[in-house]
């Protein structure tokens, strides 16, 4: 097995697959698939599991995610992409997770322990006021991956209050959530109306097969 960089910052691709240095040696988030090469651990980044590495694998260009930096991750779940974005910011980064359901933060308070550098937090993303004061900083990226109408206003409501100046975010929009009546570019073309409003469109892919009826978006505060 060969492993070579890729032009995004600490992901790698191994056989055509790619995949982050793991934090943890030996451990695994998702039960995802651990190379040792060359006495280095790399985990594979499954695209069926995680939006951003669909997105890499349909082509994306600009994946603004790098070695210490902060993230504001909307809807973080268990925490399967964001154990990948938590090998690449190392442990000088540090990601603030949101989520709203009980069970799933349950999982990724484990995850945090042992990574060190997730920040599990019970909330709801549509209320940034609740979380305010567990943020210490402005970040450089906020990322959303939330099921809800409101996608598109969760998002801009928390770049304005936690994102630095030219700071980056990403969003997987799921045109189901947003309108089930419209055709799915309908919806993306309504929704990158609104964004561009507030920020730069940089690069942009449909993530089927991977995500059905799903938009990632890159852009720039």
């Amino acid at each position: 097995m060969n492993v070579k960089p890729t032009q995004f910052e600490n992901i790698f691709k191994i056989d055509e697959k790619f995949a982050t240095k793991n934090l943890v040696p030996g451990e695994r988030v998702y039960g995802e698939q651990l190379i040792k090469i060359n006495g280095i651990e790399y985990r594979i980044w499954d695209p069926f599991r995680s939006k951003p590495a669909a997105a890499l694998k349909k082509g994306l260009k600009t994946f603004p995610v790098w070695e210490g930096m902060k993230i504001l991750y909307l809807g973080i779940a268990s925490g399967t992409t964001a154990s990948h974005f938590s090998d690449i910011i190392k442990k000088e980064g540090i990601i603030y997770g949101i989520e709203i359901s009980d069970e799933p933060i349950k999982d990724l308070v484990l995850v945090a322990e042992k990574r060190k550098n997730i920040v599990p937090i019970l909330a709801n993303a549509k209320k940034p006021e609740e979380y305010e004061d567990l943020i210490l900083d402005k970040v450089d990226l906020v990322y959303e991956d939330i099921a809800d109408p409101d996608q598109i206003k969760i998002l801009i409501w928390n770049a304005e209050k936690f994102l630095k100046s030219k700071g980056y975010v990403m969003i997987a929009i799921k045109s189901q959530s947003i309108d089930v009546t419209k055709k799915p570019r309908e919806v993306y073309k309504e929704c990158i109306q609104e964004l561009s409003n507030h920020f730069e469109i940089l690069d942009k892919v449909e993530l089927d097969p991977f995500e059905k009826k799903h938009l990632f978006l890159v852009m720039r505060y």
